[in-house]
């Protein structure tokens, strides 16, 4: 069964935010924020705070960002000492202020020997942590992207022992209303055929659109999300209870009924809300606390009956007592909106006719 990642987003993927998700049972990994290889080696007052691994620290992933490679292996040195699964590469973020310093998908433009060198550095780096693993992030490439550049991109990472690629199958420029090209994704399963783990992202945000993933390239190892666990912290709930129940035909065979358990869960959303809000205070500085608490809400707040009103108000809020008062108050004016339920009962393909 493919397991289910967190995936990296910035300003999100911190302790605070991985809290929140293991309330609801978690899922089986969860990749940091991009730490910058530099800002990292010069360990400057808030670098502590990407360090943070709690509450799961068996279950983190490193990732890194740089334009060097020197910073990149020195860095992956360091992440391959704390506790851990191992080290991820940046090599996919899109952003202009990423890519346009030379980081994020720029290494998949770079000739692809610069490219290698730093992979091997990054490798040669982690060898006294033989344990860890060497995973890369990348997208297909350059708007002129061909599947032979991108496969010798692929093999290139390999051969340089790369034990994993999550691959984001859109190029550089394609935005997230262009559908994800899983097929790729099958492509690269296929092409290894399991001596290098692949990892899909992009496009999933609920059991439909995991269905459809799932359908399109059966043989991943693993499925990445990340707004989708912003907006609902418990979505792994949900999925992992259609993957572990097969709902989604994963052994070959047509699903023919529900795979309701009847299990039921109230989630207390108020309480969600001041809870994020006050591991906000615990595990990050004063300074980050209005910039987190907006990109978390922007998100959650579409989950309520007047999303636009109260996301308005949550992204104004000057201080994080400020933000609890509102909550609270939302909720007391829209009682309905405070629980809501966690149906673990049929599979999206349960309506099909046998």
């Amino acid at each position: 069964m493919p397991r289910l990642i967190c995936g990296p987003m910035a300003t999100l993927s911190h302790e605070a935010f991985r809290r929140c998700i293991e309330r609801f049972g978690g899922c089986d990994e969860y990749f940091t924020e991009m730490i910058n290889a530099p800002s990292l080696l010069n360990m400057g007052p808030f670098e502590k705070y990407y360090l943070m691994s709690g509450p799961c620290p068996e279950k983190i992933v490193w990732q890194l960002t740089g334009n060097e490679a020197g910073p990149l292996a020195e860095a992956a040195a360091f992440l391959a000492g704390k506790e851990g699964i191992g080290v991820d590469l940046n090599m996919g973020c899109s952003a202009p202020q990423i890519y346009k310093t030379g980081a994020g998908i720029a290494w998949m433009t770079k000739p692809l020997d610069e490219t290698r060198m730093a992979v091997r550095a990054v490798k040669s780096a982690m060898s006294a942590y033989p344990i860890k693993r060497l995973s890369v992030k990348c997208r297909l490439g350059d708007e002129d992207f061909t599947e032979r550049s991108f496969f010798s991109f692929a093999d290139m990472l390999a051969e340089e022992g790369v034990q994993l690629v999550t691959l984001h199958p859109r190029s550089k420029k394609e935005k997230l209303a262009r559908p994800p090209r899983y097929e790729y994704v099958e492509k690269l399963c296929l092409h290894y055929g399991g001596r290098l783990q692949v990892y899909l992202n992009g496009g999933v945000k609920d059991a439909r659109t995991l269905e459809a993933a799932l359908a399109a390239a059966p043989d991943v190892n693993g499925v990445m999300l990340a707004r989708a666990v912003a907006q609902k912290p418990w979505i792994f709930a949900e999925l992992r209870h259609l993957v572990d129940s097969d709902c989604f035909g994963m052994t070959g065979k047509e699903n023919t009924g529900s795979c309701a358990t009847g299990n039921l869960a109230d989630i207390d959303c108020q309480q969600l809300a001041l809870d994020f809000i006050s591991d906000i205070e615990a595990f990050q500085p004063p300074e980050f606390h209005r910039t987190r608490l907006q990109r978390f809400f922007s998100y959650y707040c579409e989950n309520f009956s007047f999303a636009h009103y109260f996301r308005s108000k949550m992204l104004n809020a000057g201080s994080t007592r400020e933000s609890c008062e509102i909550v609270t108050r939302y909720f007391s004016q829209v009682p309905g909106d405070r629980f809501r339920t966690l149906a673990l009962q049929s599979c999206p393909s349960s309506d099909k006719s046998i």
